[in-house]
């Protein structure tokens, strides 16, 4: 395989100059992100017309360049499951890929499995199967061997084949919509995470009071900033399971901070004083301001409906071509029915928008009022359920074989 191996500024430069007319760029990334707070990044791979290119992205300090010609409009950037290539782009340059198209997202609107992966997508849609003998490598030693150079170069040779094959398929269903309001969908989402508090992420929060989440909320915001200083995982600073016990005890004194089983550790001792000033914020903190406990809608029919419901969610994604994981999840399908029945006045549920609400929200609905019914129409046959109007008999509804 011929490509560039760019470790230079200049180099860099001129390889963007060359590649800037094309209409398509090929991009993945190579990162470590295992002992950081920020992933790591370490190659940048681009198949772009006919050139190869791997960026060594430790050995130049910025890809601004490279990162604007991406991010501005005029040529589509194929991805697979490109949620990192987003975030690095957005970081270097303030915004993410411009015109993109993720091959992960877009195979599930063909019917395909949503989440497959690269290898899955290039045997299942091209016949061509990927080595797997560089997948241990740590992308941040020097130097690397053109085995793993050409390892990594294999993630974005066949993006392009993988664009051309799923956008045909697209356009024969008429989904190219579909698929543009789900990339917009999952940008917006990933740049609400770049700067949302995920604080409620922590394990173990439901039994909490208000004043308890009050607590964890400043010791995750402590712990929090401490991690982005350091560019270490979060976790590698206060484990979640001590923040929630220092939440529980809601106790800023020092003494009894020390005493819970697990806080013995160094780096933890001496960090007891700003845990202790984070514990006494949120102690402080108005009734007004605490934190509500987040809970959806949770009656014991929803446990039931939402069990035999996610199963008709499932055949309705099949029969209309949509990867059921691309659909929602069980409690997408629980949070559409406590809509529906009027015990949520929260958001309004996924499954009741876009082009899942044609796929199976309509369904669920004339479900849940009884307007249609489930039958086994063949239970040898692949998709053995259909879908019928109420008193109707014989007929074969929407999924079946």
């Amino acid at each position: 395989m011929n490509y560039d191996y760019i470790d230079t500024d200049e180099g860099l430069g001129e390889f963007c100059d060359a590649i800037a007319g094309v209409p398509s760029i090929a991009l993945d990334t190579e990162f470590v992100s295992e002992d950081r707070y920020f992933p790591e990044l370490c190659l940048v791979q681009v198949a772009a017309g006919e050139r190869h290119a791997v960026i060594d992205s430790l050995a130049i300090a910025h890809l601004d360049p490279f990162w604007r010609l991406v991010a501005t409009p005029g040529r589509t950037v194929i991805v697979h499951a490109g949620r990192e290539e987003h975030r690095f782009c957005r970081r270097a340059v303030g915004q993410g890929l411009a015109t993109w198209f993720d091959t992960q997202i877009a195979s599930g609107l063909i019917g395909l499995e949503y989440p497959a992966s690269y290898a899955t997508l290039i045997q299942k849609l091209l016949g061509k199967s990927l080595g797997k003998g560089e997948t241990r490598t740590d992308w941040r030693r020097r130097p690397l061997s053109a085995r793993q150079l050409e390892y990594a170069l294999q993630d974005v040779v066949y993006l392009e084949p993988l664009h051309g094959e799923i956008s045909s398929r697209l356009k024969t269903l008429d989904r190219d919509a579909w698929l543009a309001a789900e990339l917009a969908a999952y940008q917006d989402r990933w740049e609400q995470e770049e700067t949302a508090e995920r604080w409620r992420r922590v394990a173990g929060i439901s039994g909490l009071t208000a004043r308890q989440l009050a607590v964890l909320h400043e010791i995750w915001r402590w712990r929090d900033g401490k991690a982005r200083q350091r560019n270490a995982p979060p976790r590698g600073i206060l484990r979640d399971d001590l923040m929630v016990e220092l939440s529980r005890r809601a106790s800023a004194d020092p003494q009894r901070i020390r005493a819970v089983r697990g806080m013995d550790w160094r780096k933890q001792q001496q960090a007891i004083p700003e845990i202790s000033e984070a514990i006494a914020r949120g102690l402080a903190m108005p009734v007004q301001r605490h934190p509500v406990a987040e809970g959806r809608a949770s009656r014991p029919q929803y446990t039931v409906l939402g069990q035999f419901l996610a199963t008709a969610v499932n055949t309705l994604a099949r029969a209309a071509q949509v990867a059921p994981g691309l659909v929602g999840s069980v409690q997408d399908v629980r949070d559409l029915i406590a809509h529906h029945l009027g015990h949520d006045a929260g958001t309004v549920p996924v499954l009741t928008q876009g082009w899942r609400a044609e796929v199976v929200g309509q369904y669920v609905g004339r479900l849940l009022d009884g307007e249609l019914a489930i039958r086994i129409v063949d239970p040898h046959a692949h998709e053995p359920l259909a879908f019928e109007p109420m008193g109707e008999t014989g007929n074969e509804g929407r999924g079946g074989s």
